[in-house]
C-alpha cells in the first residue's frame, strides 16, 4: 500500500466577498495519509468547516491547490469534481440530512445510484450489508422519523460508505447526539481508519469538532485559528 497522501492541500486560501472581502482559510498546507484519524479543532468562525468543504471539493480555493488521491482539483470542471467527490469521498454532518420520505436503505442507496456502477440487486445487497455492519439490519425499511438520533447518524455513516470512499469527512458528527450515541458514532469512525477500500487503499477520517473527547481520541489534532493552522500535533503513532 502506498503511503502517498490521500488529501494534500498546498498553500490554500479561500476569500469571499467583492467589495468587502473575508478570508475564511489563509495559506493552509495539510496532508492526510492513509490510516489517519484527524481532528480539526478551533473556535467558532475559525475556518474549520470552510477547510473541510475545500477538502471535500464542496468549495473551490481562491488560491492554492487541493490534491485528492494525487489528482489536482482546482481547475476541474464541476462535473468532473462531482464525479471525483462521489467516487472517493464520503460525508457525515451534524444533522444527518436523510431524506424523510425514504427508508434507511433507500437513503443509503442514493450515492450508489448516482455513481451508476452496480445493478439494483447489487446496490441493495451492499446497502443491507452496510446497515447490518452498523447494527441496523432490523431498521432498513424504517423511515428516519422511526429512528433515534444515534440510529439516524449511523444510517448517514452507511450512506457515506456506500461508494467505498478512501476518505470520510465529518462535520460535527456527534454535535447533535447524546453521550451514549456520540460514543458509538465515534467508535465507528475510529474503526474506519483500520479498514481498507476495495482497491486495497487505506482509509482516512477527517473530523471537524468541538468535542474534546473526540479530538483526544484522534491520531492527530489540527487546531485552526483565524483560518490558519496554529498547531498540528500527532497524538498517536
Amino acid at each position: 500500500m502506498s503511503d502517498a497522501p490521500l488529501l494534500d492541500v498546498q498553500n490554500v486560501t479561500r476569500v469571499i466577498g467583492d467589495e468587502v472581502k473575508t478570508t475564511l482559510v489563509a495559506g493552509v498546507d495539510l496532508a492526510v495519509a492513509p490510516g489517519e484519524f484527524v481532528a480539526i479543532t478551533g473556535p467558532s468562525g475559525s475556518g474549520k468547516s470552510s477547510l473541510l468543504y475545500l477538502l471535500g471539493l464542496l468549495d473551490v480555493p481562491t488560491t492554492g491547490e487541493v490534491h485528492v488521491l494525487g489528482r489536482p482539483t482546482s481547475k476541474l470542471a464541476e462535473d468532473a469534481r462531482a464525479d471525483l467527490r462521489l467516487a472517493t469521498l464520503g460525508f457525515v454532518f451534524q444533522f444527518h440530512f436523510l431524506l424523510p420520505e425514504f427508508t434507511a436503505l433507500e437513503n443509503v442507496l442514493l450515492p450508489m445510484r448516482a455513481a451508476r456502477k452496480l445493478s439494483e440487486a447489487q446496490m441493495k445487497a451492499r446497502g443491507r450489508e452496510l446497515l447490518a455492519s452498523l447494527g441496523l439490519a432490523d431498521h432498513a425499511h424504517k423511515t428516519p422519523d422511526k429512528l433515534s438520533g444515534g440510529q439516524r447518524q449511523r444510517v448517514a455513516i452507511a450512506r457515506a460508505l456506500a461508494n467505498d470512499p478512501s476518505v470520510i469527512l465529518a462535520d460535527e458528527p456527534t454535535g447533535n447526539l447524546d453521550t451514549a450515541s456520540s460514543d458509538q458514532v465515534l467508535g465507528i469512525l475510529r474503526d474506519l481508519v483500520a479498514t481498507k477500500a476495495a482497491d486495497g487503499r487505506g482509509r482516512a477520517v477527517v473530523v471537524v469538532t468541538h468535542d474534546l473527547d473526540l479530538a483526544a481520541r484522534a491520531d492527530r489534532r489540527v487546531h485552526i485559528v483565524d483560518g490558519r493552522i496554529a498547531t498540528d500535533v500527532r497524538t498517536k503513532g
